[in-house]
């Protein structure tokens, strides 16, 4: 049986490959340091030793990362947040390793007490892979949303949001972009506005951007040399300070089967959520279908319902690849399904 160094090794191994498939090779480099010294011994093997989770389950080697970029963000500690990718386009490991190195032996009750919680991204540019889905559903009326697993809900605010690829455009000009390559013919209701009349999520551990505190924990799991996804994020969250964005500290079955007892209102409602399924306990899952099974015998023309779901192609079915994640849409009344578009975690190409 593998030892849980042993373990640690792997799941730094396999994050360090990860990231750079992703585009990270800061990120990539990082882990790889970390997994040498666990294999040496040094601060990052201490701070872990008495891990008792799923190393690779519990993504402590992103947890790590992100108690090291929060201390960059915060000016915790000047010299490595001048090494670190904003601050020096050629950063060199060779120069950021010692000093994260020295910075978790310094301050190792701080970064336990950071990577005791789970990592919790909003992924913004996913958007633009569950824009398809939002224009469907506002065909025939305003959106009523209900987001599961919403984080800090910024999301919410997707029709504040511009929308770019070399092909289309859509939203206000001046809102937070959100672009990617797109390989497939635009999507249809492009010419539609989305008309939302009510929004709602919920999350385990919600997020609250108006918090400084945490709205940087929420910064500190982008990894740092993607510049655009940290100039995206701020965007984002500036917009959900403006406009306001309220999410509830709940079970995703609890929450929908509250929402969605009694009529569906005018329009379509719209149970949405990304990267999220995979998370959640099994009598949660099944307490979301028995929601949405309910509430879809009520529907009708003129009060849809909608599930949109942005996830890993396994947990969608069908003969899609399963190394990459889908976007799924479910309309009742009839409940018919619809494949709308293929990507990867981030949505860099849409295919």
């Amino acid at each position: 049986m593998p030892s849980s160094s042993d373990k640690l090794l792997k799941a730094f191994r396999l994050q360090a490959g990860w990231c750079a498939d992703l585009g990270s090779p800061f990120t990539s480099a990082l882990m790889s340091r970390m997994a040498d010294d666990i294999e040496q011994g040094g601060p990052v093997a201490a701070l872990l030793a008495d891990w008792r989770g799923e190393a690779l389950a519990d993504a402590v080697s992103l947890r790590l990362a992100g108690a090291l970029h929060a201390a960059v963000l915060a000016g915790d500690d000047l010299a490595l947040a001048a090494a670190y990718p904003k601050a020096r386009d050629g950063w060199d490991m060779t120069v950021v390793w010692p000093l994260a190195r020295s910075f978790l032996a310094r301050n190792a009750p701080s970064v336990r007490a950071f990577i005791a919680n789970a990592p919790q991204t909003n992924e913004t540019r996913r958007a633009i892979g569950l824009l398809p889905g939002f224009l469907i559903a506002a065909e025939t009326g305003p959106l009523h949303l209900l987001e599961i697993g919403a984080s800090a809900g910024l999301n919410q605010r997707i029709d504040g949001f511009r929308f770019q690829t070399a092909s289309w455009a859509y939203g206000p000009a001046a809102g937070p972009l959100i672009d990617a390559e797109w390989r497939r013919p635009p999507p249809e209701g492009l010419d539609r506005p989305l008309a939302i009349a009510s929004r709602a999520g919920c999350d385990v551990n919600p997020l609250n951007v108006g918090d400084p505190a945490q709205a940087l924990r929420l910064k500190a799991y982008i990894w740092p040399d993607q510049i655009d996804r940290l100039e995206r994020i701020d965007r984002a969250i500036a917009l959900a300070q403006r406009e306001g964005v309220s999410i509830e500290k709940a079970d995703a079955a609890a929450f929908l089967k509250a929402r969605l007892t009694g009529p569906l209102p005018e329009g379509t409602t719209i149970v949405f959520h990304s990267v999220v399924w995979q998370y959640l306990p099994e009598a949660t899952k099944r307490g979301v279908q028995q929601a949405l099974e309910r509430s879809a015998a009520t529907a009708s023309g003129a009060r849809r319902l909608a599930w949109l779901r942005y996830e890993p192609n396994p947990l969608l079915g069908g003969g899609e690849a399963a190394d990459g994640f889908g976007v799924a849409l479910t309309l009742w009344p009839g409940g018919d399904q619809r494949r709308l578009a293929s990507t990867d975690g981030h949505t860099r190409v849409v295919d």
